[in-house]
């Protein structure tokens, strides 16, 4: 008897003749980027490096397309936001030691946001492997320690052999749910030594599935069909796995209230009758949340941004639906469901029974009217006029990508994506600098779209090398610089914990004239005329920088 498994594809007798006869003047590093290109990859981002010039090398003999970036974390962060327009592994080429640890940040962002970022970084001769201290440039005892606790999976090469079997399982493991960054390592001699290793012609690009227990799913299904009071907390994951759609039939089925988390923003409707919009961040929300008899939270951890700093202290039943392990019950009792979003969730749609409740939208109405009224109460005009400007010039269709700046924390809150996967910032790991390079990496995934970066001045001097990459590449970005002469937010924090600020204030360049050194067009603009110089900026083709002068503040929070 034959079994499906032990079916094996006969190559043609063209791909044995190919086998026989390799082409000559190839290396390890040809080997890997045949495995990237054999896999699906098109893109490729990174820096070179002495240690791993092998690959670079080849890229010349490749017909993948190669961005380069100014800094290793940049191009992390841009090979990251790749990722989550594609939905693709993005291909991050690092050289050994520095440029290899310069990336950690970028790699931590892309694990908390589950973006799908295939590292691979050269090593040290294999000569010097082991821990010795043999005197390389750029030796660590250990490169790989540095990224264990940090990626998903770690695959390490040490024979020209295991290169295209060691990329395919990164290939596989970046994108089973969750999504994640995953770190290949290949030594410098196992990169440049010639090969006679056939061409790579094939791969198995399909990821695993993540599928829910289906008894869990029916105990789910019933609690939420007998619910008095059902309410929905839909994050990143719903996002991730494209499930957007199955998310609202779900709360249609269920006339159950929706809010998203700052990862999930986009996920639902923001003008929807049932969706509470993104004020996850506010105690009228929470309140609505806990008095739910049942609540579902799709594709979150429930970490700190998600429950309202931890105040959050459900009453009634909570069900979690999470494809990461580690966090389903980490933060709250559930009925916890290991599974891919889109999975558990056409799951549920297959086995819940409908549920009438006419005053469903009437209750969400009133807890917006709560918001309103708490924030409308701060004098906070200037903040809100600003980010009105920013919706009304970026195209509906268009992705934004924000860093760690005030702006941001409003726009977790307060802005309309308009659809899924339009709006991503840094809320994942936290850090600053995220938001122009990712924004060029989305401009590459797709160029037929303008793309929007929106930094603070502080986070915007991490980023300013990436001008020339912009200018090079010609990428379709227009940079939003809100000026405060500082880290506005840490000067907040700081002044209402200790009466001052310390280390807050910065010297900045005149961003209008260091865009235009780079030849990247710049203007500096006002509250007032922000929306028409943004939109002009948008529409025109090429990198732009528009700069606002303001200091911003945030709403007061709810949580203290």
């Amino acid at each position: 008897m034959t079994h499906d498994h032990d079916l094996v594809l006969r190559p043609t007798e063209a791909q044995i003749s190919a086998a026989l006869n390799p082409p000559p003047g190839r290396n390890g590093g040809d080997l890997v980027v045949e495995t990237l290109a054999a896999l699906g990859a098109t893109t490729v981002f990174g820096l070179p490096g002495q240690h791993a010039l092998g690959v670079f090398d080849a890229l010349r003999r490749s017909d993948l397309r190669y961005i380069g970036l100014r800094v290793e974390n940049n191009a992390g962060f841009a090979a990251d936001a790749y990722g989550r327009i594609t939905g693709e592994a993005a291909p991050l080429l690092l050289s050994t030691g520095p440029g290899a640890l310069t990336s950690l940040a970028a790699l931590q962002e892309a694990a908390s946001a589950s973006a799908p970022v295939l590292a691979i970084s050269s090593q040290i001769p294999t000569a010097g492997l082991g821990g010795g201290r043999h005197g390389y440039l750029h030796e660590l005892p250990d490169q790989s320690a540095s990224f264990r606790g940090v990626v998903k999976s770690v695959h390490t090469v040490r024979a020209q052999s295991q290169i295209a079997s060691a990329i395919e399982a990164a290939w596989k493991s970046a994108l089973t749910a969750p999504h994640g960054p995953v770190w290949v390592e290949i030594p410098q001699d196992v990169l440049l030594a010639e090969t006679s290793i056939p061409v790579v012609t094939g791969g198995d690009a399909f990821p695993e599935e993540l599928p829910p227990r289906p008894e869990l799913t029916a105990v789910a299904a019933d609690l939420l069909s007998n619910a008095a009071r059902p309410a929905i907390i839909a994050g990143g994951g719903v996002v991730r796995s494209d499930a957007s759609g199955k998310l609202r039939q779900l709360a249609h089925t269920l006339q159950a209230p929706v809010v998203t988390t700052p990862g999930g923003k986009g996920a639902f409707p923001w003008t929807h009758p049932l969706s509470l919009q993104s004020w996850i961040e506010d105690r009228h929300t929470t309140d609505f949340l806990e008095d739910a008899d049942v609540l579902l939270v799709v594709g979150s951890g429930l970490g700190e941004l998600s429950s309202n700093y931890h105040t959050f202290r459900p009453r009634g039943r909570v069900i979690q639906i999470e494809a990461d392990l580690g966090k389903l019950e980490a933060n709250h009792p559930a009925l916890g469901i290991h599974a891919d979003a889109r999975l558990a969730l056409q799951a549920l749609l297959e086995t819940v029974s409908p549920r009438e409740d006419a005053e469903a939208p009437e209750r969400v109405r009133a807890v917006l009217a709560k918001v309103s009224d708490r924030i409308a109460a701060q004098e906070l005009t200037l903040e809100q006029d600003v980010l009105a400007s920013v919706r009304r010039a970026l195209p509906a269709d268009s992705p934004s990508f924000w860093d760690m700046t005030i702006l941001a924390y409003w726009a977790w809150s307060a802005f309309d994506a308009k659809g899924p996967n339009l709006l991503h910032s840094a809320q994942g790991a936290g850090g600053l600098g995220y938001g122009f390079p990712a924004a060029l990496g989305a401009a590459v995934a797709d160029p037929s779209r303008p793309v929007l970066a929106v930094s603070g001045d502080g986070g915007a001097l991490y980023s300013v090398a990436e001008l020339a990459t912009a200018r090079q590449y010609d990428l379709n970005v227009t940079w939003l610089i809100v000026d405060d002469g500082g880290y506005g937010i840490l000067r907040e924090y700081m002044t209402d914990a200790f009466g001052q600020a310390t280390g807050t204030e910065l010297s900045r360049p005149d961003y209008v004239a260091l865009a235009e050194s780079f030849g990247v067009p710049g203007v500096r603009t006002t509250p007032g005329t922000l929306a028409d110089d943004l939109s002009k900026a948008l529409g025109s083709p090429g990198p732009s920088v528009v700069v606002l002068p303001a200091v911003l503040r945030m709403f007061a929070p709810t949580h203290q």
